[in-house]
């Protein structure tokens, strides 16, 4: 990677403020969900990342910017401080970047209290280690890469029918996911080995799933809730109607006198819950009357007059 403020097209004094706003513009410019036919544009997105990651660090740049570091973050010299604790080996804490390219999450530092352990570059240098009054300590195991956090938008049918997912790495590559049977909001899947590369390994990719809001379905619990509008004739003579579900539409049966506010059930049209079974959809009836100005409530108010109704519906009311 080129030198991390000319990677982000800065000064290198740039207040962290000018920083995020240049990786925020190059972020939107260069997503893989937007450049999809642009395999170029995911290898510069993830340039732009790395070099987001190094800068908005503070410690990670002040160490660039006096050489101690070079732009991957790994040590320009490791033998320049000598062999106390400053020679540049301490593991800051590695970044993310979400799916929208915008936000970064701390994970775990990779140096120890004790300062770093020398053992594996000396036993690489000279085919052995030292011995008990050497460098000590036992072997440490190479760090994986930084995790990466990405956002996947679940629709609330898809949820509540596990419908496979499409996601778009970093790297440009999509992935096709199976849902986890009792997803909820805020959900998070690991996958192994599709984070930043590394020493040690791959990092992991954490996908953080949100389930979307629905225009007409609403979710209570592991059940489904619908209002459904049907017409005072349906209600009054009963009928058969069209009703949508989360796997599509099915017929429902309306007995004769519905009543606004009556509640149907369409069992396992639900959520899928984690022993894989599936709540209810619960359908509230609705009568629907026609516009006031419509031809159809003039011809309801024909048909209707000279009708009495000698009942009082409000009398449980006390009035």
């Amino acid at each position: 990677m080129a030198d991390p403020y000319a990677t982000l097209g800065v000064a290198r004094g740039a207040s962290e403020k000018d920083i995020k706003s240049a990786y925020r513009k190059l972020a939107k410019e260069l997503h893989p969900d937007r450049n999809k036919d642009n395999p170029k544009a995911a290898e510069r997105f993830s340039e732009v990342t790395r070099a987001y990651d190094l800068l908005s660090d503070k410690d990670k740049r002040a160490r660039f910017d006096r050489g101690e570091i070079d732009v991957d973050g790994n040590p320009a010299n490791p033998f320049g401080g000598g062999f106390g604790g400053g020679g540049g080996f301490g593991g800051a804490g590695q970044r993310g970047f979400r799916h929208d390219g915008f936000e970064g999450f701390q994970g775990g530092g990779q140096g120890g209290a004790g300062g770093p352990d020398l053992s594996d570059l000396f036993e690489g240098l000279f085919g052995g280690r030292s011995g008990g009054g050497g460098f000590g300590g036992g072997r440490r195991a190479a760090p994986k890469g930084a995790n990466l956090q990405y956002r996947l938008q679940v629709s609330l049918t898809d949820a509540a029918t596990l419908a496979p997912q499409r996601i778009t790495l970093g790297d440009g590559k999509t992935i096709d996911l199976k849902l986890p049977a009792g997803i909820e909001d805020r959900t998070q899947m690991r996958l192994a080995g599709k984070g930043e590369p590394g020493p040690g390994g791959s990092g992991d990719a954490i996908v953080v799933m949100e389930i979307q809001p629905h225009a007409f379905f609403r979710q209570d619990g592991d059940n489904l809730r619908l209002d459904l509008p049907v017409s005072l004739a349906e209600a009054v003579n009963g009928a058969k109607v069209k009703v949508p579900t989360a796997d599509g539409a099915v017929m429902l049966t309306v007995a004769p006198g519905s009543t606004s506010g009556k509640t149907l059930r369409l069992k396992g049209k639900g959520m899928t819950r984690k022993d894989g079974s599936r709540g209810d959809q619960l359908v509230t009836l609705q009568v629907d009357l026609p516009a006031p100005d419509s031809e159809a409530m003039a011809e309801l108010r024909r048909r209707l007059e000279g009708f009495e109704e000698h009942r009082n519906p409000r009398a449980r009311l006390g009035v």
